[in-house]
């Protein structure tokens, strides 16, 4: 649902005072020669020039990571994104997220490849059991940046969906590349592994919960920083085994739904979103997508307590979306349009919906035709289905009592399948 934290480890440093050295010179030299050729065959391509390695201390990291928060693009995502998520009931009302996101970073970085400057960078004082890890999976995205622009693809504005799909590709390769060189496999890690993938995914999970920052965080902030290296991870697991001639970056999927799902990347034909337009608004405070993955964490987070099921379901069905948060005298407003596949799948979703409300409110809706109110003390939500150019589109509206009606006019929504 969020890429910020997960895009800020590399886009933080942005500059360095360092002179860089390349892998054959200064720290960790011994290693990167050893480390250099495993990935490489591994991959199947070679690096096109020598990757270059700095340390850095964590205070320079943290300096960085405050710079990178106070660029006016960054700042206005994450103070869209912190107003949405709470609207929605997936942040306390007293978190700031941007403090949050550099405990949370501060926390985890312990190496990160900089793809615009090219260089590997450590962490000075990092537990050495865990540099040579990250080194190796750092090595990967040098690679990776040599092939494929990575810079260029970290910053996507307004598609977070999108965004989400392509991290995971790029950390999910280097991931299972790295899982894959401590292990000696050949090419199918899982069978080496007591308890097959889903055991990976549980170290994967557990080594990130023995943080204590991050395991304070929200579950729409873990699940966010996570879906990169369990879901990326095994995306390309699936994808090696289909397509062993091919590199990931080069069809890289446009959705969360095509990394979670076979059918919808491997198909005959993709399953590509719907494209869903939204008309102008004045005061206008953020816009973007919240995808399947989104769509899932933000009916979980609610449905918790009747496990996954529901909300995997729920969002399966899942076609395209956009939201945008208005700003209005009496407070913000959400306007949420979703595509499903089917009348069914836009059923269940808004089925899930009226549970979501009676977990969060405790209220059930008023119903008129396909227009289901919610009424609580200080807001209302409506949630009203129709069909637009011939797909099935579910609105969600959340708004100051009585002001529903005047946010955006509905109508005037687009869909273009695709």
């Amino acid at each position: 649902m969020t890429r910020i934290a997960v895009g800020l480890v590399t886009l933080a440093l942005g500059a360095s005072a360092c002179r860089s050295r390349p892998a054959g010179e200064g720290p960790f030299a011994e290693q990167l020669a050893s480390d250099i050729p495993k990935i490489e065959r591994a991959i199947g391509v070679k690096f096109k020039r020598p990757p270059k390695l700095e340390v850095r201390s964590r205070a320079q990291v943290r300096e960085f990571l405050l710079q990178r928060l106070d660029e006016p693009e960054v700042k206005k995502a994450i103070v869209g994104q912190e107003a949405t998520y709470k609207l929605l009931g997936l942040l306390p009302d007293t978190l700031k997220l941007a403090d949050f996101f550099v405990k949370v970073l501060t926390e985890q970085i312990i190496g990160y490849y900089d793809p615009k400057t090219k260089v590997l960078y450590i962490v000075e004082g990092a537990p050495e059991d865990y540099v040579g890890l990250t080194i190796m999976h750092e090595l990967v995205h040098a690679l990776q940046d040599q092939y494929v622009n990575l810079d260029s693809l970290q910053h996507l504005i307004g598609d977070d969906d999108r965004g989400s799909a392509i991290q995971a590709v790029i950390e999910g390769q280097a991931m299972y590349e790295q899982m894959c060189i401590m292990t000696k496999c050949d090419g199918n890690i899982a069978a080496q592994m007591p308890g097959g993938w889903d055991q990976i995914r549980t170290m994967i999970r557990e080594g990130q919960a023995t943080q204590p920052v991050f395991a304070s965080a929200p579950m729409v902030i873990q699940e966010s920083l996570l879906f990169p290296y369990i879901n990326g991870s095994d995306f390309i697991r699936r994808y090696m085994g289909i397509r062993k001639d091919r590199m990931p970056w080069d069809e890289l999927p446009q959705s969360t739904e095509q990394i979670m799902h076979d059918r919808a990347y491997f198909g005959t034909a993709k399953d590509t979103p719907s494209v869903v337009t939204l008309p102008a608004v004045r005061n206008k405070l953020d816009e973007n997508t919240f995808g399947e993955f989104g769509t899932r964490l933000f009916l979980f987070a609610h449905l918790r307590s009747q496990g996954q099921d529901p909300a995997i379901r729920a969002a399966s069905g899942w076609d395209g979306d956009r939201y945008v948060l208005v700003g209005t005298p009496a407070g913000n407003a959400l306007v949420w349009a979703t595509v499903w596949d089917t009348p069914v799948d836009a059923a269940e979703f808004t089925s899930a919906l009226d549970d979501v409300m009676m977990e969060r409110f405790k209220v059930r809706p008023t119903i008129e035709g396909n227009v289901r109110r919610f009424v609580t003390p200080k807001r209302d939500v409506v949630v009203s289905s129709r069909e637009v150019n011939g797909r099935s589109v579910v609105f969600y509206v959340d708004a100051p009592t009585g002001t529903s009606g005047s946010v955006l006019d509905l109508s005037k929504v687009n869909v273009t399948p695709k």
